[in-house]
């Protein structure tokens, strides 16, 4: 955000609680942003804060200037001893336009609509993961493991996500997100022995064994998962999702899109789907709340 606007707050966290009292720890890049921590005991570390004392840096720059990769490690600039300690929890905010379709018919319609426009067909497994005492749940946070490809088993994608606090309203998700690329045979060896998340070197599976407490003794668990198959066309510069989601209890269909402008990406597949007959009606449940659930919900109006 441009001035006078004030830059957000962001927070650090340790990977273990650093035995100090209150320091301050500055950093003088080039570009003469000048920044401070304060380290306090504790898992968590404060706000830092921010100086500009060059006015012609803009604001909307300072993430990619605060950047781990180039305070903590660049070699300009000798290594301070509690760089080591600190790493950036980066979250990002995931919105969608997400629409239920009733049935079967209602999603070939739109799928034959859409054609003109379709770049690929992903085939999707869904695997969850929590602690075995719901460490992570009770936090309204969940680890996801999806598999791109026909069979799990021979997939040679497989993406690591940590979601938390999901909200839908009218047809609009937010969830915060955390995401990563994991080697596919990682992928299936958590998916088959769960407590190696305990172990797994990978960031994210690192950052759960640091925020949510889960015990070696009591471990973690899949709680299940189900198969998502997604048509994706690129129409009128969005993306759209056109999912049929097969669950143990039945199919649920639905059509998703993000966007930074979600209500303005509404109006316009609501648009379609009215101007081409296709009933439909504001999604009230994620995917994962669905599958919890164990039944498919009515449409919204029902």
């Amino acid at each position: 955000l441009p001035p006078p606007h004030p830059p957000p707050l962001l927070f650090f966290t340790t990977s273990t609680a650093p035995p100090l009292d209150p320091n301050v720890l500055v950093f003088l890049p080039p570009n003469s942003l000048s920044l401070s921590l304060s380290l306090t005991k504790g898992f968590f570390i404060n706000p830092f804060h921010i100086r500009f004392s060059n006015p012609q840096i803009p604001y909307h720059l300072f993430m990619n200037l605060l950047r781990s990769s180039f305070i903590f490690s660049n070699p300009k600039f000798p290594r301070n001893p509690f760089s080591l300690l600190i790493k950036p929890v980066v979250e990002k905010m995931e919105v969608e336009v997400k629409l239920r379709l009733p049935d079967s018919a209602a999603h070939q319609s739109l799928s034959s609509i859409l054609s003109p426009f379709f770049q690929k067909t992903h085939f999707q497994h869904n695997f969850f993961f929590d602690g075995a005492l719901s460490e992570l749940s009770s936090r309204r946070a969940i680890l996801r493991i999806r598999f791109y490809g026909v069979d799990p088993g021979t997939a040679e994608r497989c993406v690591l996500s940590l979601k938390a606090k999901a909200v839908i309203v009218n047809g609009v998700s937010r969830v915060e997100e955390d995401e990563e690329e994991l080697d596919p045979s990682m992928g299936r060896a958590i998916w088959s022995d769960p407590n190696l998340i305990g172990s797994g070197e990978s960031r994210i599976l690192k950052r759960v064994r640091e925020e949510f407490g889960v015990k070696e003794e009591s471990g973690y668990v899949c709680v299940g998962g189900f198969k998502n198959v997604r048509g994706v066309y690129d129409w009128n510069g969005l993306k759209l999702e056109v999912d049929e989601t097969l669950f143990d209890f039945g199919t649920s269909y639905e059509v998703e899109c993000e966007s930074s402008e979600p209500h303005k990406a509404k109006e316009m597949i609501e648009g379609l789907l009215k101007q081409n007959g296709i009933p439909y009606s504001n999604s009230i449940m994620s995917k994962f709340a669905i599958f919890r659930a164990g039944q498919l919900p009515p449409m919204a109006g029902e």
